[in-house]
């Protein structure tokens, strides 16, 4: 892989992962507008690694309290005792519960082929537009009113339900998780937090089994262009991060909608064309 691909991959991956535009659309849409070869599955998870740094980085608090909820749920008295009286405990049990449905269909979906049939430009264009305008009926109609500590199992299993949408690509995990929790009346900075924070076990997972493929392979070059993609999208996401937190601060989610829509009718329109 070259470096420009590497750059260009890394800064995409970076920019679009936590912002509600759809990280896995823009990865496929990447080598099919440019012509340049397909990164395949394996950079696509080393590129979300970069971004999984960045996330745990921005958020270094709930990273922290998150880690000690892990520890006490097994037994760490410690680490039990310094989360008492904070919302950690409760917060990791519902970012668990609601990873657990995009593991197990994300699973049938690795297992049965779905997942490549799924990397097409008609698709992503689709999913851009129809799940744009959800996004934006839904932070229209959703109210304020509630933050992280009122984010308890059953609003957190219908958001974990709602990732599994993201499976589909160019439907956005941040767009849709987003979606749910604006829908349930979460305000927007809280809904991109606990969206941004759901990632974590997400990425992990695919991570770690794509770090063992690569070791496995043996390609030292693969394993160079892997480290030199997650870097630069951590540093992406990085920037990404802090302009979705602040933005969400005084504004809606319609330019994302704007976006979307924008891309969705412009693959359109190149597939008419004959260009895609």
């Amino acid at each position: 892989m070259t470096i420009l691909h590497l750059i260009l991959l890394s800064l995409v991956q970076g920019i679009t992962e936590f912002l509600p535009i759809s990280s896995s659309g823009h990865l496929i849409l990447l080598p099919i507008v440019t012509g340049m070869e397909d990164q395949g599955l394996l950079m696509d998870v080393s590129v979300h690694v970069g971004t999984l740094a960045a996330v745990l980085l921005y958020f270094r608090e709930d990273t922290k309290g998150l880690t000690l909820a892990a520890l006490g749920a097994i037994g760490i008295a410690p680490a039990r005792r310094a989360i008492e009286g904070t919302q950690y405990a409760k917060l990791f049990w519902a970012l668990v519960l609601a990873t657990i449905p995009t593991v197990i269909i994300g699973g049938i979906f690795a297992v049965s082929g779905i997942e490549e049939a799924l990397r097409s430009a008609s698709v992503i264009a689709a999913t851009s537009i129809l799940f744009g305008i959800l996004l934006y009926w839904a932070d229209k109609r959703g109210g304020t009113h509630l933050d992280m500590a009122a984010m308890k199992l059953k609003p957190a299993l219908i958001i974990g339900f709602a990732q599994v949408l993201a499976l589909i690509p160019g439907t956005s995990r941040a767009g849709i998780t987003m979606t749910a929790a604006r829908y349930l009346g979460f305000n927007r900075v809280d809904a991109a937090r606990f969206s941004m924070l759901l990632s974590i076990p997400t990425i992990l997972a695919a991570g770690t089994l794509g770090a063992l493929k690569l070791v496995s392979d043996g390609n030292p070059l693969a394993l160079t262009d892997a480290a030199i993609g997650a870097g630069l999208s951590c540093l992406a996401a990085l920037v990404a991060i802090h302009f979705l937190m602040r933005w969400l601060t005084h504004a809606t989610m319609t330019i994302f909608v704007a976006y979307r829509v924008g891309l969705g009718l412009a693959l359109f329109a190149m597939i008419g064309a004959g260009w895609l």
